[in-house]
């Protein structure tokens, strides 16, 4: 892989995680072995054995976030300490907003694991079981389609705009099944492919919104934010360059609002000459190849030194 110009890294969210993410990382590299105990101590679990075991609560949005988010910047941290990486733009979808942040020097780690620990268990408890539904809508040429209007009608929302070819609606699981169906008559014969996905909660939908004003006032009770390095990192919220007057709102309104992250491709695309994926696994890439983005993954110690020697 050829790393030249300006740099873009980008960080998977939830579902990207995996039994073992980062493990490799942690067993021969001393900074990412302390990203890992820094993690643990701030919230009180060992997240190594949520990580490295059979542990089921990897795959609880209250434990899926912080373990997410501590394997990324094992990685990151890794190759910061490794190969002097000092890119110069960070995005991440949606938890892996979060990741961007502390890469780019904006939220210390340590606060940043107790935050989105809280955001998950909020995100977790903010709708009763069963009650909502999420689905990834797959159909070429997305944006040129009603998918929205049909969504719409039917009670659903746009939760992530993914791809050219992507999208994942939210809401109320009659909501998500209504909309679904009529999606699939609609386009049977574009090739239409629908999803359900397996989540705890509607994410992305206002269904989310009545967590919105608890996890503000949590937000606001950290103050060691550096706001001098905001504006390298993208808002999946505002499809922009985050600025320091708006970025606890903007990560509020993140939870209820739709993922902009073909906005977000689009923008890497025109301000970096490379963009690097780095995550326990590689979602990111496949959605910026429909935006004509090339992205270089690495997932494993093995990607890193084949990148980077």
């Amino acid at each position: 892989m050829s790393i030249t110009g300006k740099v873009a890294i980008v960080f998977p969210g939830q579902g990207s995680q995996k039994q073992g993410m980062a493990q490799d990382f942690y067993d021969q590299s001393d900074i990412a072995k302390k990203t890992f105990e820094e993690a643990s101590s701030a919230i009180g679990e060992d997240l190594t054995h949520i990580c490295f075991e059979e542990d089921p609560r990897l795959d609880l949005t209250e434990f899926t976030q912080p373990a997410i988010l501590t394997a990324e910047i094992a990685m990151y941290r890794y190759l910061q300490n490794q190969y002097s990486f000092n890119p110069s733009f960070f995005a991440g979808h949606s938890l892996g907003e979060y990741t961007a942040l502390v890469a780019a020097g904006v939220i210390p780690f340590e606060d940043a694991v107790k935050i989105v620990r809280k955001r998950g268990a909020l995100m977790q408890a903010a709708v009763p079981p069963d009650v909502g539904a999420m689905a990834a809508v797959i159909l070429p040429d997305i944006e040129s389609t009603n998918v929205k209007n049909i969504v719409d009608k039917n009670g659903a929302e746009l939760a992530n705009l993914n791809s050219l070819e992507q999208y994942v609606i939210s809401g109320k699981k009659e909501s998500v099944q209504k909309a679904a169906a009529e999606l699939e008559k609609e386009h049977e014969s574009s090739g239409i492919n629908i999803v359900f996905l397996t989540v705890s909660a509607p994410f992305h939908s206002s269904l989310m919104k009545e967590i919105e004003p608890e996890f503000k006032e949590f937000l606001m009770s950290f103050v060691g934010f550096n706001m001098d390095r905001v504006s390298s990192v993208l808002s999946n919220f505002t499809a922009d360059f985050h600025t320091a007057e708006k970025l606890i709102d903007n990560l509020v309104s993140q939870i209820s609002g739709s993922v902009q992250w073909i906005e977000n491709m689009r923008l890497l695309g025109k301000n970096a000459e490379t963009v690097i994926e780095l995550g326990p696994n590689r979602p990111l890439g496949k959605f910026f190849r429909t935006v004509g983005v090339d992205v270089s993954s690495i997932l494993n110690l093995r990607s890193a030194k084949k990148a980077f020697e």
